[in-house]
C-alpha cells in the first residue's frame, strides 16, 4: 500500500528528518498499516493502536538506540518495531521463524529489554539508567513505558520505591489506558482517575512549570522547595494531598493526551533533560482509531483475523468442535460453585481468557481479579483457604512461574487447600517463548505436599476439579491451549492413579496430559506394529502411580515418556528416578522439550520441531522397535 511518509521511514533518522507537523499524517499511516497487518496475520491490535502517537513521538524526540526504551508490556511495542527496521518483516511478526511477537534485544538493538511479561519496565529501565549513570555512558537517557495494566503488578511499585531512593535521571511513562485484557479494576485504577479529574491543578501546574522552566526559576539545587509549593498548590485547588508519584519523591507531569502527538513531542523536548526521576501520565485509548477495537476492547485485543471494511472477525468454519479447554474448566467452576458455597475464583487479571467470566456473570461476588499480580493472587488464595473456602486460583502456566516463592510459602509449607488451575500449559504458539508453559511440571514437582495432575480429555479435567475440590491440601492441575479431546472409556479417576489404555507387548509409553492424544494416534498409525506398544496415561504427575511403575519396569525392557515440557524434572526424570531406586534397569527413552527456550509459531509447527507431534513421535517408536 502506497503510503505519504511511511513507506519512506525505516529507522528513527528518517523519522526525525520529517517536519513536525508532518506527525500527525505519520500517525494514522502507521495506524492504519497495523489494522491493515493484523487483518490478515493475528495478533495484539488494541494496545498497539493505543500507543501509536507515543511511539511517534519518542523516537522524534529521543536518540534511540543510544536512548533506551524499555516496554512493559510488549504487545504496546507494534508502532515501535515498524519504526526501527522492521517495516518490511512486519508480516512476518509472530510466525515461525519471522519477527518475534515482543521487543527482544535478540531481535534488534532498539529493544532495550525482553518485554513478554508485565510489570518490570520500571525496575530493568532504573538499573540500566543507574548502570549508565556509573560509566562513561551518563548522557543516554532510558524511558519506561507501562501500560495496559502493569501497574497492577506488584514489580512496578517495588521499582517506584527503588527509583525514588536512588539517584537517578529515568523517566517512567504512564499509558493509562484503563485496560489490560479487561478492564482493570482496584483502588489504584480509581486512584489514576482521581488524578485525571483534577484538571484545574494540573492545568495550572503545568502551566508554571513552564513558565519556571523558561525564567530558569526551576534548577536542581532549588527543585524539591518547588515541587512542595506545588504540593501545597494542589491541595489548595483540589483538596486532595500527594499524590503517590510526588509522595515518592518523583516529578510528576500529566495527565496528557496521549493522542496528540504535537502535544507529545513539545512535553518530551520539555522534560526529557529534567534532573531527576520524573513519571509523565498519558491518557489514552485502547483500540484507538479503529472504532471495532475501541467499542470492544476485551474481544479485540488479540482478535485474529477480521475483515478491515466491516470489522467482522474470521471464525472457525468447522461445525463439530470440542470446547476449549478454558471454557471447559469455566462451565466446571460455576456447577462446582452452585453445588458448594465455600468455591470461590481468582485469576490475575485474566477472567476472559480463562473463562471464569462464565462464574463471574452469574455469581460475581465470588470471582475476583486481582489485576497483573500473580504472588498476590497466590497468597491471596492462601488467606481464603485458611478462612475455610475453596479457591480455584487459575493462572497462565508461564506466568505461575513468577508466583514460585509464595506457592512454596504460603500454600505448601502450611498446606492449605488452594487448587490452581494452570491454563495454557506446553506450547501455547505465536506468542512464544515468554508464554509457553513448559516449566510447571518441572518446577512443581519437588514442592512437598504439593499434587500435580494433567488431564488427557475434557472429563478428566472436570473429574479432577471435582477431587480437588474435596482434597485436603495443594493441588495443581494444568492443561494445555486450544480444543480439548473428549473420551469416557478411560476408567475411574483416582487421585494418584493412572490407566493403562493399551497393553502391548514390547514397550511401554507413559505419557502425561493431553499429548496422551497425540500419542495414542502415533501408536495406532503404525499398523500392525501398534500391537507391541502399551500406551499408559499417568494422570498425576504426584503422586506418582508407584503400582502401575512396578508393573511396568517388571513387564517391558523399553520405556518411552512424553510430555509437553521438559524433559528435565518432569515425567521423564520422575520414571528414570523411580526404576533406578527400585532395582528396574529397562532403557528409557523421553520425549519433551530438551534444554531450550522454544520459540514462536503456530503449535503445529512447534510440536512438528520438537518432534512432539503425531509423525514424530511415530519415528520414535519405530525407532524404538527396531532397537
Amino acid at each position: 500500500m502506497e503510503y505519504k511518509y511511511l513507506n519512506t521511514l525505516y529507522y528513527p533518522s528518517d523519522l526525525k528528518a520529517l517536519p513536525l507537523d508532518a506527525l500527525p499524517q505519520v500517525c494514522e499511516e502507521v495506524r492504519d498499516f497495523i489494522i491493515q497487518q493484523l487483518s490478515q496475520n493475528p495478533g495484539h491490535l488494541g494496545s498497539s493502536l493505543g500507543t501509536v502517537e507515543l511511539t511517534v513521538a519518542l523516537h522524534y524526540v529521543f536518540d534511540t538506540p543510544n536512548d533506551q526504551l524499555v516496554w512493559d508490556v510488549g504487545h504496546q511495542a507494534y508502532a515501535h518495531k515498524i519504526l526501527t527496521g522492521r517495516r518490511e518483516r512486519f508480516h512476518t511478526n509472530r510466525q515461525f521463524k519471522g519477527l518475534a511477537p515482543f521487543p527482544s534485544p535478540m531481535e534488534s538493538e532498539y529493544d532495550a529489554f525482553i518485554a513478554g511479561h508485565a510489570s518490570n519496565s520500571i525496575s530493568a529501565a532504573l538499573g540500566a539508567d543507574i548502570g549508565y549513570r556509573a560509566s562513561d555512558e551518563q548522557k543516554r537517557r532510558v524511558v519506561a513505558i507501562i501500560g495496559d495494566g502493569a501497574m497492577t503488578g506488584g514489580l512496578a511499585f517495588e521499582g517506584l520505591n527503588n527509583t525514588s531512593m536512588n539517584k537517578n535521571n529515568l523517566l517512567i511513562v504512564l499509558n493509562d489506558n484503563n485496560m489490560a485484557i479487561d478492564p482493570i479494576k482496584g483502588g489504584f485504577t480509581q486512584y489514576l482517575v482521581d488524578i485525571t479529574t483534577s484538571e484545574r491543578y494540573n492545568r495550572w501546574r503545568w502551566w508554571g512549570y513552564r513558565v519556571a522552566r523558561k525564567l530558569h526559576l526551576i534548577t536542581d539545587d532549588n527543585k524539591g522547595r518547588v515541587q512542595r509549593f506545588t504540593n501545597n498548590l494542589k491541595a489548595l485547588l483540589t483538596k486532595q494531598g500527594n499524590n503517590i508519584f510526588q509522595g515518592l519523591n518523583l516529578r510528576y507531569f500529566g495527565p496528557a493526551d496521549g493522542h496528540d502527538v504535537l502535544s507529545l513531542v513539545r512535553i518530551f523536548n520539555e522534560i526529557k533533560d529534567y534532573e531527576g526521576p520524573k513519571v509523565l501520565h498519558i491518557i489514552t485509548k485502547k483500540g484507538k482509531g479503529y472504532e471495532p477495537a475501541e467499542n470492544d476492547q476485551t474481544t479485540w485485543h488479540a482478535p485474529g483475523e477480521f475483515c478491515v471494511e466491516t470489522g467482522v472477525r474470521n471464525q472457525d468454519p468447522s461445525t463439530k468442535k470440542e470446547p476449549l479447554w478454558q471454557e471447559v474448566f469455566g462451565e466446571q467452576l460455576l456447577t462446582l460453585a452452585k453445588e458448594d458455597e465455600r468455591v470461590v475464583g481468582v485469576t490475575p487479571a485474566m477472567p476472559s481468557g480463562c473463562s471464569m467470566t462464565i462464574m463471574q456473570r452469574q455469581l460475581p461476588d465470588r470471582v475476583f481479579d486481582v489485576g497483573i499480580a500473580e504472588g498476590h493472587a497466590v497468597t491471596f488464595s492462601a488467606g481464603m483457604a485458611k478462612a475455610g473456602l475453596v479457591p480455584y486460583c487459575n493462572i497462565y502456566s508461564s506466568f505461575l512461574q513468577r508466583a514460585y516463592d509464595n506457592i512454596i510459602h504460603d500454600v505448601a509449607l502450611p498446606k492449605l487447600h488452594v487448587v490452581f488451575c494452570i491454563d495454557r500449559a506446553g506450547i501455547v504458539g505465536n506468542d512464544g517463548a515468554t508464554h509457553h508453559g513448559l516449566l510447571d511440571l518441572a518446577y512443581l514437582r519437588p514442592i512437598p505436599n504439593m499434587v500435580i495432575g494433567a488431564p488427557m480429555t475434557k472429563e478428566d479435567l472436570e473429574t479432577m476439579m471435582c477431587l480437588a475440590k474435596d482434597y485436603d491440601g495443594p493441588i495443581a492441575i494444568r492443561y494445555p491451549r486450544g480444543r480439548s479431546m473428549s473420551a469416557t472409556s478411560n476408567g475411574q479417576l483416582t487421585i494418584g492413579k493412572g490407566v493403562c489404555l493399551k497393553e502391548g507387548s514390547q514397550i511401554a509409553v507413559l505419557s502425561i496430559g493431553a499429548m496422551g492424544n497425540t500419542v495414542a494416534d502415533a501408536i495406532e498409525a503404525l499398523g500392525e506394529k501398534a500391537a507391541q506398544v502399551a500406551h499408559y496415561d499417568m494422570r498425576w504427575l504426584k503422586p506418582i502411580d508407584e503400582e502401575l511403575l512396578h508393573t511396568v519396569g517388571k513387564t517391558f525392557d523399553t520405556i518411552i515418556t512424553v510430555e509437553d515440557g521438559m524433559i528435565s524434572g518432569g515425567l521423564g526424570s520422575a520414571v528414570l528416578e523411580f526404576m533406578a531406586d527400585n532395582g528396574y534397569t529397562p532403557r528409557v527413552i523421553r520425549l519433551g522439550v530438551n534444554d531450550q527456550f522454544v520459540e514462536h509459531g503456530s503449535t503445529k509447527e512447534l510440536y512438528q520441531l520438537l518432534k512432539l507431534d503425531k509423525e514424530g513421535i511415530c519415528e520414535s517408536l519405530l525407532q524404538a522397535l527396531e532397537q
